[in-house]
């Protein structure tokens, strides 16, 4: 081998560097994903730091800013404590950059590869969070926006996407499963992350400062070591391989929405399928999205001194019954995230045996149903039937997400499903906005003219019906890709030769070209898993002890 083939190798980031050889176990790959997913799923449990950062300056409590302050000098002043309903827009920005940096990004991903791109997510994410830190010392609202919701809104696109072609191409015989076990750690995220959170701020709090800024410090660099840890296990299968046992369906006997074809980006996002899919995404996350940032004060407003025995309203309640109604609503909030996260599995696998159409015609339909049923089951004050639910309901908000890349797999095939799918999900971006306005907005106008609290989610819960029940009409209208949109072999030869990196292009037939050869040890994927497992573990057992004050253990 030349000195000149020798200095052209792929480099350490390179996609070709990843290219897994025999011995290597496909199971090392989803505590990979996961290890990203757990960290940037912390974004779900952001509302961890409001309550702190809403005294930051008071300390013991909060000093309101002036009334005639106005917005700019709101976000920079350093003498009056940030509102809740300012850091709340966190949320939006989270969402909408995530929507942004998958679909701009997300072809850039399909080329270089998992690895480049978890790293890439992880500096981001982290160092979003360490900006934030600098953000809260200084009390700049606007700096923190920048920090975690912009820079840390593209680390959650590019590592939320980031697994999923590689999963779905390690496990053609079970992409639900796969997709599922990966977007199960995005949910589960905010499990951990936000109770560790609580558990940092306490410890560092002290008579002058609330012990945000270092929590957000701890968290970076946690975060920054599983993030780097997951991103570096990435490996990639080889163009010709397939799970020992397992045998592609023959040409023409693949299900009528499965194909064994390919689609490019480009082409897809212009097909009638792709956006009758972000429909349907995007009405069934709204639905769901909605619910979960008003779980809370859902539950309270609705049961109030039922949840303690006492026939009182909630405008009737005194402090302490407030405040024992709102540690039962956390038990509930808790028990949906839960709900949430096992869903993407569940679901996600079933999928694998039923089909992704048929899998979102039971999240619409049954949805639909669950929705129009709750103003019925609140007025009757059954508890147990109004979470049981809705712990449903959000069962299958997580088993949309982790289903439609699996959904798009089938459609458009695995070669760009990555790209495609960071494409779809500018429609969780829209649904981010749409869902928890929709559900605010019409709660606030109902209590403004006079709607018992008990009452004001009625006409909310209708209209999120409606709304599944147009995404039902949406799926339903879902057929196969037409035929002129598939790729050609000389196109996708084409594609696969500009996605090699410019070392490996310069090799001949028979240079070193870089695989993992070595066969996984057991050790090794016990320790992933570990890895992931134990703090999953934790967050289930906290999440459990928060739940069962809700039925009163």
């Amino acid at each position: 081998m030349s000195a000149a083939n020798v200095t052209a190798r792929p480099g350490f980031l390179d996609r070709e560097r990843i290219v897994a050889g025999p011995g290597y176990s496909r199971w090392l790959v989803p505590p990979c994903a996961l290890a990203i997913h757990l960290c940037i799923g912390m974004a779900y449990g952001f509302s961890v730091f409001w309550l702190p950062l809403h005294r930051a300056i008071g300390l013991t409590k909060p000093i309101a800013c002036p009334k005639d302050l106005g917005f700019f000098a709101t976000i920079t002043t350093t003498h009056c404590d940030w509102q809740i309903s300012l850091m709340g827009w966190m949320f939006t920005l989270f969402f909408v950059f995530l929507g942004t940096a998958s679909a701009l990004w997300g072809g850039w991903l399909e080329r270089v590869g998992p690895r480049k791109a978890g790293i890439v997510a992880a500096l981001c994410w982290c160092g979003g969070l360490v900006i934030s830190s600098f953000a809260v010392v200084g009390h700049q609202l606007w700096l923190m926006w920048l920090g975690s919701g912009i820079i840390g809104g593209l680390g959650l696109g590019l590592g939320y996407i980031s697994p999923v072609s590689t999963l779905i191409k390690w496990f053609p015989d079970r992409r639900g499963m796969a997709t599922g076990m990966a977007i199960m750690g995005f949910g589960g995220g905010a499990m951990i992350g936000a109770p560790l959170a609580d558990l940092l701020m306490k410890h560092f709090a002290t008579p002058t400062s609330v012990g945000v800024w270092q929590t957000f410090l701890v968290l970076a660099a946690g975060y920054f070591v599983f993030m780097i840890a997951g991103s570096l296990g990435y490996r990639v299968p080889a163009e010709d391989w397939k799970p020992a046992g397992w045998q592609p369906p023959a040409a023409g006997k693949t299900k009528a929405l499965v194909t064994d074809r390919q689609v490019h980006l480009n082409v897809a996002s212009r097909t009638p399928q792709f956006w009758l899919l972000w429909a349907v995404l995007a009405l069934n996350v709204t639905a769901g999205i909605g619910i979960i940032g008003m779980a809370s004060p859902l539950l309270q407003e609705v049961f109030a001194g039922k949840l303690i025995g006492v026939k009182a309203a909630f405008d009737q309640l005194n402090p302490k019954q407030l405040s024992t109604i709102a540690a039962i609503a956390a038990g509930f909030t808790g028990l949906l995230s839960l709900f949430n996260i096992a869903g993407r599995f569940f679901w996600a696998s079933t999928s694998d045996y039923i089909g992704r159409k048929a899998t979102y015609m039971v999240f619409l339909l049954l949805g639909l149903a669950l929705y129009a049923s709750i103003p019925w089951i609140a007025a009757a004050g059954n508890l147990a039937l109004f979470v049981g639910f809705f712990c449903i309901i959000l069962s299958m908000y997580g088993g949309g997400f982790a289903t439609v890349p699996a959904y798009l797999a089938d459609l458009f095939g695995t070669k760009m499903v990555g790209a495609i799918h960071g494409r779809l999900l500018t429609a969780w971006s829209a649904a981010g906005v749409l869902g928890p306005v929709l559900v605010n907005y019409i709660r606030e106008y109902q209590l403004n003219h006079g709607v018992p609290r008990a009452q004001v989610y009625s006409i909310t819960m209708y209209i999120l019906a409606a709304l599944l029940a147009l995404g039902f009409v949406c799926n339903l209208l879902i057929r196969p890709v037409a035929e002129k949109n598939y790729m050609t072999p000389e196109q996708i030869a084409a594609l696969d030769a500009s996605g090699r990196s410019a070392a490996a292009a310069a090799h001949k037939a028979g240079d070193w070209i870089p695989k993992v050869t070595t066969r996984t040890p057991t050790w090794q994927l016990t320790a992933a898993w570990l890895a992931v497992g134990i703090p999953i573990a934790w967050g289930v057992w906290v999440t459990l002890q928060k739940a069962a004050i809700l039925f009163g253990f």
